[in-house]
Order: C-alpha cells, then sequence, then structure tokens
C-alpha cells in the first residue's frame, strides 16, 4: 500500500467513495447494497493510503470498510442494535487485538498497541462484523456470492484487456503501478492481470472464488438463467477461460482442489477430505518452525514436473522462511512487534529477508500467539460448519453458496502458507456464515421473514439479474 502517491485520482476515488456508497445504499435494500458495495470497492479503488495530519491512513481498505459501516448504520441502524456478542466471535476477536500484545511486550508503548489495534480491526473486525449482521441466513451468504460472481463477470475486459496489453490499468487510472512490474511476467510469455488490485494473485484468487462460487451454484441449479439477458453459462465459461489464461497455477490448483474435495464430500457423504484441507496448514507450520521439513524435496518435485523458474522460486521462499523462523523464535510469545523488527539485517543494517507468507509474516511480528490467533479466527466457521452441516446436502440450493465459501477459507488458510492476500470481503462472509450457525437449521431456510440479527429480516434485491429463492433451474456443472 503506497502512501501519498499517484495522481489526482487517487484522492478523487478514496474520497469520492463515501457519496457513492451513500447513493447505493439510497438505491438498493441495504443487504444488497452492502454487497454491492463491498465488491466495487475491492475492485476498482486505488492501491493506495492518503495520510492527512491528525487522521488515520485513509486507504482501501479504509474506504471498503470504514465507509460502508458508516452507511449501514446510517440507512440501517435498528439491524445493528440487534447484534449481540457471542462466544463464536471470540477467535476473530483475540486475532483481532493480538497486535497490542505485541507491542506492550516489545516495550513499544500502549499508543502503538492501540494504533495497530485499530488497523488490524478495521482489516479484519469490521468486515467480519459486518457479515455477522446482514449475511447470517441461506438468502444473504446467496446474495453475497451472486455479487462476487457478477462482479468477476464485470472484471473480465479489464483482465483481457492487461492479458494482452500488460498490466498498466491502475497506473493509466491512479498514475502508478501497484506492484513490481517484473511479477506479472509469465513464464512462456504473456502476463498476468493486476487490474485494480494489490497483486496478480490476489487478482487471480478472486476470479477463482468468483468461478468456484459460480460452478457450484450451477452445479445445484441456483444459478439464473441469463444475467442482463446474457446465458449465465456463457459467462461463466467466459470467466472459466478468464481465470485459466491468468496462468496462476497456485490459484488454479486450490480452486480446482476446492471443488473437488466438496463434490467427493458431497457424493461420499463424508467430511474427511475438508479436514484435509483444514490440518495442512497447523501441520506445515509445525514441520517448518521445527525443522522437521525444509521443503527442497518439494521445490525438486516442482523443478521436475513443472518449472525449474517455479521451484527455484519456491525453495527462495523457504529458505527466507528459515531465517525468519530463527529470529521469530528469539522474541516473545508475542512476536517482535512492528517496524521491522521481525526482520533479519546483516552488518550494515540491509534487510536480508524477504517474507511473502501471512503465517511467517505474522509469526514474527504477532509471535505464536498471533498465529494461533489468526489460523482459529480463519478455520473456526469453517471447523464448526462442516461438523453441523450434512455433507450429503451441500448439493442442495439453499447449503451451495455458504458451503463454497467455508471451503474457500479452507484454501485461503493454505494459501496464505505462500502469500499475503489479504481480502475483507472473505471476511464478510466468514462473519455471516458464523451468524449462520448460531442461528442454526433455520438459517438455510429462505424467506424465513424474522427480524432480529440471529433471525434477520430477509431483504429481497432489487434487480433483475440476481436469483430469488424461487428460481427453479435444473442447470448443472458439466466437467
Amino acid at each position: 500500500m503506497v502512501e501519498n502517491a499517484g495522481n489526482f485520482m487517487v484522492p478523487a476515488a478514496l474520497f469520492g467513495w463515501i457519496p457513492i456508497v451513500k447513493a447505493i445504499f439510497k438505491r438498493f435494500d441495504p443487504r444488497l447494497a452492502v454487497a454491492i458495495a463491498f465488491v466495487a470497492g475491492w475492485q476498482f479503488l486505488p492501491v493506495a493510503a492518503l495520510k492527512v495530519k491528525g487522521i488515520p491512513s485513509y486507504s482501501k481498505v479504509t474506504a471498503t470498510c470504514m465507509v460502508i459501516l458508516y452507511w449501514a448504520r446510517k440507512f440501517d441502524k435498528d439491524r445493528f442494535s440487534n447484534f449481540s456478542f457471542k462466544p463464536l466471535d471470540l477467535p476473530m476477536l483475540i486475532w483481532s487485538i493480538a497486535p497490542f500484545f505485541s507491542s506492550v511486550f516489545n516495550d513499544l508503548g500502549l499508543y502503538d498497541g492501540l494504533s495497530q489495534v485499530m488497523y488490524q480491526g478495521i482489516t479484519w473486525w469490521v468486515p467480519y462484523y459486518i457479515g455477522r449482521v446482514y449475511f447470517n441466513d441461506a438468502d444473504g451468504i446467496k446474495l453475497l456470492g451472486m455479487a462476487i460472481f457478477i462482479g468477476a463477470i464485470a472484471y473480465i475486459p479489464f483482465c483481457w484487456f492487461e492479458l494482452i496489453m500488460s498490466p498498466q490499468l491502475h497506473r493509466l487510472t491512479y498514475g502508478f503501478h501497484q506492484h513490481n512490474f517484473l511479477q506479472t511476467l509469465r513464464d512462456g510469455g504473456g502476463f498476468r492481470p493486476m487490474v485494480y488490485m494489490d497483486h496478480g494473485l490476489m487478482t487471480a484468487t478472486w476470479m477463482g472464488l468468483a468461478l468456484f462460487i459460480g460452478a457450484w451454484l450451477l452445479y445445484t441449479g441456483d444459478l439464473p438463467g441469463k444475467i442482463l439477458s446474457v446465458p449465465t453459462r456463457l459467462l461463466f465459461l467466459a470467466l472459466a477461460g478468464t481465470f485459466l489464461m491468468m496462468k496462476s497455477y497456485g490459484s488454479i490448483f486450490l480452486i480446482f482442489l476446492g471443488f473437488l474435495f466438496v463434490f467427493l464430500s458431497n457424493k461420499m457423504k463424508n467430511i474427511w477430505l475438508i479436514v484435509l484441507l483444514l490440518i495442512a496448514p497447523p501441520l506445515y507450520v509445525y514441520t517448518r518452525t521445527t525443522g522437521i521439513w525444509d521443503g527442497t524435496n518439494l521445490s525438486g518435485f516442482v523443478a521436475e514436473k513443472f518449472s525449474p523458474t517455479r521451484a527455484q522460486s519456491l525453495q527462495f521462499r523457504f529458505d527466507n522462511e528459515t531465517i525468519l523462523i530463527k529470529k521469530a523464535m528469539e522474541g516473545t510469545v508475542f512476536g517482535w512487534g512492528g517496524y521491522g523488527r521481525s526482520r533479519v539485517y546483516d552488518d550494515t543494517g540491509k534487510d536480508i529477508t524477504i517474507a511473502d507468507g501471512l503465517w511467517i509474516i505474522t509469526l514474527g511480528q504477532n509471535g505464536i500467539f498471533g498465529l494461533l490467533a489468526l489460523m482459529l479466527a480463519v478455520q473456526t466457521p469453517v471447523i464448526l460448519y462442516i461438523s453441523r452441516s450434512d455433507p450429503a446436502r451441500w448439493n442442495e440450493k439453499n447449503r451451495g453458496a455458504p458451503t463454497v465459501m467455508i471451503v474457500f477459507l479452507a484454501t485461503y488458510m493454505i494459501d496464505s502458507l505462500l502469500n499475503a492476500m489479504i481480502n475483507p470481503v472473505y471476511m464478510v462472509f466468514s462473519g455471516g456464515i458464523v451468524s449462520m450457525l448460531l442461528k442454526g437449521e433455520d438459517a438455510f431456510s429462505v424467506n424465513t421473514g424474522a427480524e432480529s440479527i440471529d433471525e434477520p429480516r430477509l431483504l429481497k434485491p432489487k434487480t433483475r439479474f440476481l436469483p430469488s429463492p424461487s428460481f427453479q433451474g435444473s442447470s448443472r456443472f458439466i466437467s
């Protein structure tokens, strides 16, 4: 995130976002407005931050989360008054306040601790909280899923522009490249689009999530036949083709694995495949922090079967992790805190390490305490969902979207072992699924008509291209 960079469009977009979100809330029902605003904000706001004297850094994350929260409370105050904190919210709360302990136990001061908690809370707790309030039943989760799917469809032309012309849209619009341009080059030629997101990996994962949602809803017959008069199957194929052309092989693997595991779990009526996804991150962390595994056999396999260049990059990450793990273990249980204290420097003071994975960044800054909090925050909704939802019913219309989202959260934690692609939208549906679990089986019943946060009023979207509960399409995904 670059501060005070770019042209006049950066402040115009970030501050112009405030009245835009207000207009969205005036035009649509609050729940639909929240879904549209999150998707649109994350897809098109600049990857930049404005440092204005006297106020916290105003960034893409701040604008997306806090502006939506502000207008949601203005237009739909009663819904928030019905919210009540539950024990299931503790993992996300603990993760949100973890930086406070890192600051205090490293003598960085109370102010630094509170400041870090504020930014952590905006990134993680606020979208989670909004999800808890708004997307707490089958209709709400499906509405959010459709917003992501349609948003990705709208992103297709932008992705193809950058596939052909190279990632230039952020520079052309906002005056600067948001990331190292060399990382957009792909083996064998071509480019990986970034569009208006932090990195090509984030864009590819976003498109993959939308494809995952569309694929399973198509399989369950829960997609509308047409979107804006265009057959949905054609849009789905266009999305699939775009996702594959982005050549983000890690994202392709995880999305394919997620869909395959959902399909097989549904057919076998068993959750053990999803359990494998859940135990992979803690197993990786354990073997890496104890030194049992150094990753050389995996990078060797990648070199032999796929690409020596990718194998070299993978081993480079493992080597850096080894150095950073050693430094992290020398710190407190709450890590080293911020300001680069968890990094490793040579005798001249030059930083000699690169931290790619969210897990190793968290281990260094927030210690074992923070890393455990992160994994619990992401994985708790998954654990509870698979323990309370029969996989034999995952192909039912009112269970398709939440099932996809919990499996995606499991794969997201795996992706976070090698990458640090934080997207607050993921926490929106995390919070929504927790609300569904609190509500129980009634959450899977559409049009319940209740009013409280645990039994919310269903808000019907005012658009003709979102699926209605009565949609009776019989389409199936063809592999």
